[in-house]
């Protein structure tokens, strides 16, 4: 396991999400969308994730409901595939059993590295092509019976149950 349970306004996170070409406001302690958030950072904070799970009224896409990658940047030596599928696998742990819409990630082709299939890491990671947003965006999904089984992050904490 690469990743580390980390919060929404962890300085190192920050400083690699100002990185990020979808950052709103460069600079600002915080860096996630409002609601329910995981934030995941490697140890060496080379590489950022975000899930965020809106709530459904205030989505504004064709897939309400579902997680949402809003977040990922890899700046170190860990293939990006891998990161992608560790990191759904720490959602599911996070948040237990997936929504049916499974989880989105939007993809800007004219802000990403030149390819011929933009979001190809989400792609090896078993993600496909599910459409496009109303602003161009490639939507790509990962529904709940293609995600790898829960793993938690590290640092995260067992819940207990009261009986």
């Amino acid at each position: 396991m690469n990743w580390h349970l980390s919060y929404r306004a962890d300085p190192r996170a920050a400083q690699i999400a100002d990185r990020h070409y979808n950052r709103q406001k460069i600079g600002s302690p915080q860096f996630v969308p409002p609601g329910r958030c995981l934030v995941l950072l490697t140890e060496n904070a080379d590489a950022l994730w975000v899930t965020s799970w809106p709530f459904t009224e205030y989505v504004k896409h064709a897939w309400a409901g579902a997680w949402v990658c809003s977040c990922f940047r890899n700046e170190g030596p860990v293939l990006s595939s891998e990161l992608i599928t560790e990191a759904v696998a720490c959602t599911k742990a996070f948040w237990g059993d997936p929504p049916a819409l499974g989880m989105i990630s939007f993809v800007d082709r004219d802000k990403t590295r030149r390819k011929r299939d933009p979001g190809r890491c989400y792609r090896r990671a078993g993600w496909k092509v599910c459409g496009e947003t109303k602003g161009g965006l490639v939507a790509l999904q990962m529904l709940p019976e293609a995600m790898p089984a829960a793993v938690m992050a590290l640092g995260s904490q067992l819940l207990l149950e009261a009986s």
